[in-house]
This record gives structure tokens, C-alpha cells and sequence, in this order.
């Protein structure tokens, strides 16, 4: 009996002693798990997907919150703002990074208005300013021009002729250059191509070969849309008055009366505009002229007539110089 006894005292202990060794091994496991969890991210630096496990990381605590608001200056101040690396707020960028955009814009606009500003036809190139000529209201006034000279007999001319290029320039006088500069006769006095709304009363109306004018104080009218432009003196056109400080003017012992770049010729109680009368010489001619250089000598055309300049008594005038082409 006492053997048996001790056989299960033996038992016993042993059952103790292996019971005792799992749990010292359990004890170990347990405390090198809790050992491995001490490693692992804290809670603030978690990241959460849709309700999913913590994915832990090996990242200190303050590394995730990347701000860099206070950087040195990135992009204009821009605050990307990334808290725990998942959204990043880049919305501030957008209000600062756009406002150079929003400038540029702005700056485009005012070009594009000052752009606006040569809608008025005002165009500044040096000392030249040319502003709103409106061409929808010019009328054709070449067809008005004085093209034909009066002609003398070639032995009326006790000068020899000026020849270049195949043709003759007579002229009584001799050539004597001066500059040319258009004369304006007075404030009632208009240049051709002059455009004007309205005439006044005083104007009157003269039929020429078909044609319709509008004559008033020395200055010729055509219909021009929405008003009156004014044109050279129609060849033909007869009126009862002529200004009074016409220049007169005698070639051949003809009487002529000169104002405006235009001719007259009395009949009667009327003054009828005829061609520019070669061998006259007046003191001033009218804007639209324009120097012409015929070899040596420059010549002003006004129209299709050929003045050349003279000197008469000391003073600078201008004659109408008579042109033969050919030999």
C-alpha cells in the first residue's frame, strides 16, 4: 500500500510540474506578443479604410502631418495640407496660385479695351493724324475736274518750250520754283472732297450737262449720301455771282475771274466756268494739288492742269503752263 501511495504522490507531482511548465510557456508567449505590440504606430498615426482593420505603420507620431503651410515659400504660399498623408487640401492653392491667372486676365481685358479705342477711326502714326474720314460719302469728282487747257496758238509764246520725256511745256514766263502751299480762301470756302450735311440757304441749284449741283458763295456741291460733298467747278455750270475778292485775270484780252481753283468767264449778267485758260497766272491754288517732277523743273498738277511756277513782279505766283506731246 505504501508503495502504490508514493507511486501516486510521484504522479501527481509530475502532472504539477508539467502543468506549471505550459503555463510559464504560455506566460512567455503571452509577454512576447505584448512586446511586439509595443512596436507597433500609435493610435493618432491609424489609418482606417472604410470601416477595415488598423493598418499600423512604422512611422513616428509626428511624421504624418505633413504641413507645409510655413515651408519656404512653395509655390506662392500654396498650404498643401496633407493631415495623416490621406486628403490633401489643395484648395488654398487654387485661391493664391489663381490670382496671377486672374491678373493676366484682367490685363487682357484692358488691351482688348484699349484695342476698343481705334474702333474711332483714330489713327496717330508720328505727326499724322487722320480721324474718321467716313469713304462711303465720296463721289467720284475726277469726272468734275477741269481737264481740258484753254490752248493759245503756239506763236503766241515768245519763250521756247520746256521738252522732257516727248512733250512741250510752253509758259510765258520764266520757270521759278517756290514751294507750293495751298491757299485757303475764307471760312465760307470749302476744299474739294470737303464733306457736309446740310447747305446752307443761300445755295442755289445749277443743272450741268445732265447733272445736278449745288452751287453757294464760290464753293460746288454734288449729292453725296447723306449730304454734300464738294467738287471742282463744272465746265458749263453758269451762276449769277461770284465772290468779290475773285482775282481777275487777262489772257488774249480775255477776261477771266479766278476764286477757288475755279475759272469764270462773263456773259451778260452771268459767269459761266470754263477750262483753266493757258497763259494765266494766279497768285494761290487750292488744296488737292500736288508737286510733280518733270526732269529738272517740278511742276504743280492740280486735277489733270499743269501749273508752273513764276515769279511776277517780285512775288511768287503760278501759271498754267499749255502741254504738247510729240516732237
Amino acid at each position: 500500500m505504501k508503495q502504490v501511495k508514493n507511486i501516486h504522490t510521484i504522479f501527481f507531482a509530475v502532472t504539477i510540474l508539467v502543468l506549471t511548465s505550459s503555463v510559464q510557456v504560455e506566460a512567455q508567449r503571452m509577454n512576447h506578443g505584448a512586446s511586439r505590440g509595443a512596436m507597433s504606430r500609435p493610435a493618432a498615426n491609424n489609418r482606417s479604410i472604410n470601416g477595415g482593420s488598423i493598418r499600423t505603420n512604422n512611422r513616428p507620431a509626428a511624421a504624418p502631418s505633413r504641413n507645409l503651410s510655413g515651408a519656404t515659400n512653395r509655390t506662392n504660399n500654396t498650404n498643401r495640407n496633407i493631415p495623416g498623408a490621406t486628403n490633401q487640401n489643395i484648395g488654398n492653392r487654387t485661391n493664391t496660385g489663381r490670382q496671377n491667372v486672374g491678373n493676366k486676365t484682367n490685363t487682357v481685358n484692358n488691351r482688348n479695351s484699349n484695342n476698343t479705342r481705334n474702333s474711332n477711326n483714330t489713327n496717330i502714326s508720328g505727326n499724322t493724324v487722320n480721324i474718321n474720314v467716313d469713304r462711303s460719302r465720296d463721289v467720284n469728282v475726277v469726272n468734275n475736274r477741269n481737264t481740258v487747257v484753254q490752248r493759245n496758238a503756239i506763236a503766241t509764246y515768245t519763250r521756247p518750250p520746256y521738252v522732257w520725256g516727248g512733250a512741250r511745256y510752253y509758259a510765258y514766263h520764266p520757270y521759278y520754283y517756290h514751294p507750293y502751299r495751298p491757299f485757303y480762301w475764307g471760312p465760307v470756302w470749302h476744299p474739294w472732297g470737303f464733306f457736309i450735311a446740310t447747305l446752307a440757304t443761300t445755295a442755289i441749284v445749277v443743272a450741268v450737262a445732265n447733272e445736278t449741283y449745288h452751287y453757294d458763295q464760290g464753293v460746288w456741291y454734288a449729292p453725296s449720301s447723306g449730304g454734300y460733298t464738294v467738287v471742282q467747278a463744272p465746265v458749263g455750270g453758269t451762276i449769277t455771282t461770284i465772290p468779290s475778292n475773285a482775282q481777275t485775270v487777262v489772257v488774249n484780252n480775255t477776261t477771266n475771274y479766278y476764286y477757288g481753283g475755279a475759272y469764270y468767264q462773263q456773259s451778260g449778267t452771268q459767269y459761266k466756268v470754263v477750262p483753266p485758260p493757258a497763259g494765266a497766272v494766279v497768285d494761290n491754288l487750292p488744296e488737292g494739288g500736288e508737286e510733280v517732277k518733270i526732269g529738272d523743273q517740278t511742276y504743280v498738277k492740280v486735277g489733270e492742269t499743269y501749273y508752273q511756277p513764276v515769279q511776277v513782279d517780285g512775288k511768287p505766283k503760278y501759271e498754267v503752263a499749255q502741254v504738247e506731246q510729240g516732237s
